[in-house]
């Protein structure tokens, strides 16, 4: 028994060793790389999402194991695939950053499950609606003449007109009312997610960015997409639940995790609904602040969303307060 404990000991220490040697390894390519393989990009990106972890756990500890567990697993980008012919490190190390910020992001996601999903209203809801369909007409889909555009967007109104009934009215939010919309808010989520990663990007690299206002303007985007890095994985892992997995092609496996998924959609939609008369009053401002964008472009669409998303909370607040009612 003690021999067979001292063997495992060996094992493992040669493990680790090796690991670590890896780790060295790879640090060091990286740092002689012609490539920036660290950017201010990546950088940025980590530093959003260390703080949003760091914010939902409040332990330094927490978030430091799921950093580490994370590289380690990043590691494994470095494995040949198996049509590779001709394996170039290079390509590897160039990829591995964002491998790494994939993987941290989805640790983050399952560690803080339940702190990771967003909590959902009526009110919600709608400033979604309302944003997705300045966000069609501002990027030009309507004059898309494609039939299964047409198709797209004929169910996206009507998912729209669905959250706009449901908060201009009294109707009670039964379990499938708050299921589809619910579901409903995840799409939005993340198309606006792809939208906002897609811009992001495309405004280059923050160190080559020669005005100060510009690199932290560039920053910040960077800064809130890393902030928002485990929500968008969420919201990806909580409508790929929908779909049967290699293993669980529709069978009895398949059914119980269906369940549960529709379960924690569901649990997460508030059944209290808002007065009327803010939601009116939201409509008119959120609207308003859209419109006024589009016309006069003051600020980039995706920007003038996420301003929208930020601003309904804080007006439905202040308008709860004045009524001197919560909901």
């Amino acid at each position: 028994m003690k021999r067979k404990l001292a063997d495992f000991n060996i094992v493992f220490i040669v493990f680790v060793l090796s690991i670590a040697s890896f780790i060295v390894y790879v640090c060091y390519r990286a740092s002689v790389s012609p490539n920036k393989i660290f950017s201010l990009n990546i950088l940025t990106l980590m530093a959003g999402l260390l703080f949003e972890s760091f914010r939902l756990s409040r332990k330094l500890s927490y978030v430091l194991y799921a950093l580490a567990a994370s590289f380690t697993f990043s590691l494994l980008l470095f494995v040949p695939g198996k049509t590779e012919r001709n394996y170039i490190f290079e390509e590897h190390l160039a990829i591995w950053p964002y491998g790494l910020l994939i993987i941290f992001a989805l640790t983050s996601a399952i560690i803080y499950d339940k702190k990771a999903i967003a909590r959902l209203t009526e009110g919600i809801t709608l400033i979604q609606s309302i944003a997705i369909i300045y966000w069609v007409i501002d990027y030009g889909y309507l004059n898309i003449d494609n039939l299964f555009m047409y198709i797209l967007l004929g169910i996206g109104l009507l998912f729209c007109l669905f959250s706009f009934m449901n908060a201009l009215t009294y109707i009670k939010l039964s379990r499938s009312t708050r299921l589809w919309l619910s579901i409903w808010s995840s799409i939005i989520m993340l198309l606006f997610s792809i939208d906002n990663i897609i811009r992001t990007f495309s405004n280059g690299d923050i160190e080559n960015t020669w005005a100060v206002s510009d690199s932290l303007f560039y920053g910040l985007q960077y800064f809130l997409l890393g902030v928002s890095g485990m929500y968008i994985v969420k919201n990806i892992l909580m409508l790929i639940g929908f779909l049967p997995g290699r293993g669980t092609f529709f069978n009895a496996q398949y059914f119980r995790e269906l369940h549960e998924l529709k379960n924690e959609h569901v649990e997460r939609y508030s059944e209290d609904q808002i007065y009327i008369g803010h939601v009116v009053f939201c409509i008119l401002i959120t609207a308003g602040l859209f419109f006024a964008n589009y016309t006069y472009r003051f600020v980039p669409a995706n920007i003038a969303i996420w301003i929208g998303f930020v601003l309904f909370p804080g007006i439905l607040m202040l308008a709860n307060f004045k009524r001197g009612r919560r909901y």
